[in-house]
């Protein structure tokens, strides 16, 4: 039974702040405990909330304030502003610990499943796109009917992405399950002089997945992650832009060199 807001307000709402409507779903207790309102109640809708792309880069560009993590604190104004006219409750990747489980409500709410190097890959945007933030509802929202996709990285038998990079930071599975990820040496690299082509341009081995390639960011949206990521890294500032696809939780703990 429906018993809130449509879908399609709340998205058209969320692109007027720069910001993408990424999927949503029902959540079913004991997965996902973490879902109480404010209130006791336990949320009944999950509207992921992200960019797709560089569609949001222009109007944060122009928006964006002088605080410590920018980006992270404009898509939670933007969040907090759509939950406030849709009688929703905000949850953001970077707040934790406890971290809210980012990944797995994403492979809930829409099609993308992890990639070799750790972070969700989408069947058309590839590796470019991120997750901001989600909405909580305690109504049942009407949702369209799932649509799987196939895993773009089964059919991707040279794993560019994992041969791409200059120190072997990632190591996945013959079958492309992720395994495990160097931060360490990863963020040693892109700090050097040798690692200017990822520091300026992006992650190397972000850029070489064949998958949405015409959606890759602008340089200048590279350069912003990477530079955050190295914030991270030295241990100054927060999530880096609250979307280092971070593993384990998804959106949560660890973070990940490639820009979100």
């Amino acid at each position: 039974m429906k018993s809130g807001p449509a879908l399609e307000s709340i998205a058209e709402a969320l692109r007027a702040r720069g910001l993408a409507y990424r999927g949503a779903f029902h959540p079913t207790a004991p997965s996902l405990p973490a879902l109480a309102l404010p209130d006791g109640r336990a949320a009944a809708s999950v509207v992921l909330v992200g960019q797709l792309g560089s569609r949001m880069w222009t109007q944060f560009q122009r928006e964006r304030l002088e605080e410590a993590e920018p980006l992270d604190a404009w898509a939670a104004r933007g969040l907090r502003e759509v939950a406030s006219a849709f009688g929703a409750t905000v949850v953001l990747p970077q707040a934790g610990p406890p971290f809210a489980p980012f990944s797995r409500w994403a492979q809930r709410a829409e099609s993308v499943s992890p990639s070799p190097l750790g972070i969700l890959i989408h069947p058309e945007y590839g590796l470019w796109h991120a997750y901001r933030g989600a909405l909580l509802f305690a109504g049942r929202l009407e949702l369209p009917p799932p649509f799987a996709r196939p895993r773009p990285c089964d059919s991707c038998a040279a794993r560019p992405c994992l041969s791409a990079c200059p120190v072997a930071a990632f190591e996945a599975t013959p079958a492309g399950t992720p395994v495990g990820y160097d931060a360490d040496a990863c963020a040693a690299h892109v700090a050097s002089p040798d690692g200017v082509e990822c520091r300026e341009r992006g992650c190397l081995a972000r850029r070489a997945c064949p998958v949405g390639t015409r959606h890759a960011y602008r340089a200048a949206q590279q350069r912003f992650h990477m530079a955050a990521f190295l914030r991270v890294k030295k241990g100054v500032g927060g999530g880096g832009g609250g979307g280092w696809g971070r593993r384990g939780g998804g959106g949560g703990a660890e973070e990940h060199p490639s820009p979100a």
